[in-house]
């Protein structure tokens, strides 16, 4: 069997077309960690007339030497006051309130004393002080929030103020997650036999899912059964956007997944990758539905999913996986001893804005390891053509946590 480089399946990953996005409108607060399917553009000046930015009196700049104003009238945020400011005389004006006709700067209750009606300027303050020009926050048809945009707190408040009520958003793909293997035992699931294990795949799959924005759909373990595996994936495919099974991929006489990926109609985009760990991947499609076969073992199929499912729970959403590869230093040596693109659990540290890896607390051994994504994990990337590496060499991290 052959298997593909590296950064083709990569290319392939990238270059999958979607042709139609699945798109709804949410009430705002439901709004949170969605993707913008439309532009925000404002449709009116924030704010739209002068307004004030503090207490105070609003005055005019020119009248500051005069040291002593008439107050003559009181204008409260939300009041439509007619009075206007004249020489020699001001209006007591309070934060958010329209400024009156005539005045063009604001003086803080701090900087005067009240005497009577009038107010003793003790400390000036430059030509239009805290007064809001018309458009300070945003002007009338400015492009606020871009589609694509994944939504935040403040993209929120921002929508809120310009009363969109629904904004247009993706929807977040529906993943449906299977583990096969007749040896698996769910959670709770009593042990009767030593050979039974206890499944984690299926469960960490859900929280990465979660994690990056997908709603996963958890359908269990099945066992390693042809026709069962085919009724349980054919169902799965229906109910959801991206099918992800662990385990029945690789060569074995019970690895069924893969012969039923094909059964179901499904065109196979790659299978076998030459990639440590998780050499067997499978990646399928089937109309806008995808199916992704991973390896069995634990620490396997986290680290394929991280690459291949989490890009494309993005991709569905019309944006990019929010994984970071960035640059690290290794503080001991590595030795690289397989011609394959590995990914490496290491251990980082961010020291004066540089990063740094270890492999402190790191296990190795087999593609089983899952305690080496504990604690602050990262991902150290090596390619094909990489020789061993030592102290001080510059290196390319994933950073998953």
């Amino acid at each position: 069997m052959a298997f593909m480089h590296f950064n083709k399946s990569m290319e392939i990953l990238n270059d999958i077309e979607i042709t139609n996005y699945k798109k709804s409108k949410k009430y705002l607060t439901n709004t949170l960690g969605y993707v913008l399917a439309q532009d925000i553009i404002a449709d009116h000046n924030s704010p739209e007339f002068p307004t004030s930015a503090m207490d105070g009196y609003a005055i005019k700049h020119e009248d500051l030497p005069l040291k002593r104003l008439k107050i003559s009238s009181i204008n409260p945020a939300g009041s439509d006051l007619v009075d206007e400011v004249i020489g020699g005389q001001c209006i007591k004006t309070f934060t958010g309130s329209l400024m009156p006709k005539g005045a063009d700067t604001l003086i803080p209750i701090e900087n005067v004393t009240v005497e009577g009606d009038e107010i003793v300027i003790n400390e000036e303050v430059p030509y239009g002080f805290s007064v809001r020009a018309v458009g300070e926050n945003y002007k009338k048809g400015q492009t606020l929030i871009t589609e694509g945009t994944k939504i935040n707190f403040a993209d929120i408040g921002v929508m809120a103020s310009l009363n969109v009520v629904s904004p247009l958003v993706y929807e977040k793909p529906r993943v449906a997650i299977l583990s096969t293997g007749s040896e698996l035992l769910e959670l709770g699931e009593y042990q009767t036999s030593n050979s039974q294990i206890r499944s984690s795949n299926n469960y960490i799959l859900e929280a990465l899912v979660k994690k990056y924005d997908g709603e996963p759909i958890q359908l269990g373990c099945i066992a390693d059964d042809k026709e069962n595996i085919l009724k349980h994936v054919a169902s799965a495919l229906e109910q959801s956007d991206i099918v992800v099974t662990t385990g029945g991929v690789s060569v074995g006489d019970f690895d069924f997944v893969k012969d039923v990926i094909v059964e179901l109609g499904c065109e196979v985009l790659f299978k076998g990758v030459r990639v440590k760990p998780g050499q067997h991947i499978m990646v399928a499609r089937k109309d806008n539905k995808f199916i992704i076969g991973l390896p069995g073992f634990a620490y396997s199929s986290t680290v394929t999913a991280l690459l291949y499912v989490v890009p494309l729970i993005a991709k569905l959403q019309n944006t990019s996986s929010s994984l970071r590869m960035v640059e690290a230093t290794l503080k001991v040596p590595f030795n690289k001893h397989i011609k394959k693109e590995e990914f490496t659990a290491c251990h980082y540290s961010l020291e004066h804005g540089q990063y740094f890896i270890d492999f402190d607390g790191k296990k190795s051994g087999s593609s089983a390891i899952l305690t080496n994504m504990l604690g602050s994990t990262a991902l150290l990337v090596t390619s094909e053509e990489d020789e061993p590496k030592y102290a001080g060499d510059k290196v390319k991290i994933l950073l998953v946590d």
